[in-house]
């Protein structure tokens, strides 16, 4: 829903239908349900799979862990930060990319 009435789609900095501007990194696609930004879901993941995470003391530096997933510990289908995993070695972050 757009300010406009024209178009039923979500667009960023476009106004809501409660009159707020929607931030451009966090609004969805109506067809699809998945974010602009490419978001990782829990329903992407499962264990063993090969994934790119950031380790909470890597936050202030990018930095990212290459391993594979041993136990999901998001509950929720979705987390801004991305989905935290335990990686086979014992490292805990959360899922930036999946590869492939």
């Amino acid at each position: 829903f757009t300010d406009s009435g024209q178009s039923s789609r979500f667009e960023p900095g476009r106004l809501t239908a409660i009159g707020k501007i929607m931030p451009p990194l966090i609004f969805l696609k109506q067809e699809t349900g998945r974010t602009m930004m490419g978001n990782i879901y829990r329903a992407d993941l499962k264990p063993g799979t090969r994934v790119l995470i950031v380790k909470k003391e890597d936050q202030g530096t990018g930095k990212l862990t290459e391993g594979v997933v041993e136990t999901i510990l998001t509950r929720s289908a979705a987390h801004p930060h991305g989905i935290k995993v335990r990686l086979a070695g014992g490292s805990v972050g959360r899922v930036q990319e999946i590869i492939s």
